[in-house]
């Protein structure tokens, strides 16, 4: 079964791209038609594209990897981050830091600093500092908060990166080529797909059409995840099933023996008639 239809994309306008002047011309396999000075995507092609995404994204996220979304422009952080977090995926909606993946390690560090900070507070250390440093500290950790509150339970690099607008988050996509880190993200007219392993050629600008697609690649994500899920559980069974044969099988064969010997030894046994 389809994962949207050629109506909802329409709808939501997915289809509407840039003025043709501000085109990247490597988007050319995905423009349908050219209409009062504006691209028209092939919604044809986004169909095709979204569902291969979305099932490269869901076997990524049933081995048990982490999919980071990244989308720092004002119409899109709010509609991704709170898709991110149904699905417990980290995100970046304020600012991509320089190093986020390259550096990774320095990144944790902050990350700890953060969760320094809230120990300071559970531990009762936070009070006893004058007012200036509690200020001090309620500062950096706000600011920490907003730069890598979405990804505090990031222990390792992703295995995968879902952007918004490819243009604005090229930093992204750069630290993810070095480090052979597959990308899925939506590409408007005035992109460049060649850099993008899973290109979903798509309105980024328009809200309706975001949430859309954002909400198709959760949608496969939470999938992976019951699908994972699931495993286990039958792993679990099979495991709990083989040892019980496992306990059962001395008792049985103790059983066979007793039954054995019993019957040896009223074959042996010697007849009282006379």
């Amino acid at each position: 079964m389809a994962r949207t239809t050629y109506q909802d994309l329409l709808d939501a306008g997915v289809h509407f791209g840039h003025l043709t002047r501000k085109w990247d011309p490597k988007m050319a396999q995905y423009i349908f038609m050219e209409r009062n000075g504006i691209h028209i995507i092939d919604l044809n092609k986004t169909l095709v594209k979204v569902e291969e995404a979305a099932s490269a994204i869901k076997q990524i996220v049933k081995s048990g990897r982490k999919v980071l979304f990244v989308a720092t422009k004002k119409q899109a952080k709010d509609i991704v981050a709170e898709h991110a977090k149904t699905v417990n995926m980290p995100y970046v909606t304020e600012r991509w830091l320089g190093g986020m993946l390259t550096n990774f390690a320095t990144v944790r560090k902050s990350i700890k600093k953060m969760s320094n900070i809230d120990k300071l507070t559970k531990d009762g250390t936070y009070n006893n500092l004058s007012k200036k440093e509690r200020l001090m500290i309620q500062r950096e950790r706000v600011k920490l908060e907003n730069l890598l509150g979405g990804i505090s339970d990031l222990n390792r690099l992703p295995a995968a990166l879902f952007l918004i607008d490819v243009k604005k988050e090229h930093i992204a996509v750069s630290e993810a080529l070095k480090l052979n880190i597959p990308t899925f993200a939506m590409v408007d007219t005035n992109s460049d797909p060649s850099n993008i392993d899973f290109p979903i050629p798509a309105n980024d600008d328009a809200t309706k059409s975001i949430s859309l697609i954002t909400g198709i690649i959760i949608q496969a994500i939470q999938e992976g995840l019951d699908e994972r899920k699931r495993e286990k559980e039958d792993e679990a069974e099979k495991e709990a099933a083989a040892s019980k044969a496992k306990a059962d099988a001395p008792e049985a064969e103790g059983g066979k023996r007793t039954r054995k010997v019993a019957a040896e030894a009223e074959t042996e046994a010697p007849s009282t008639e006379e």
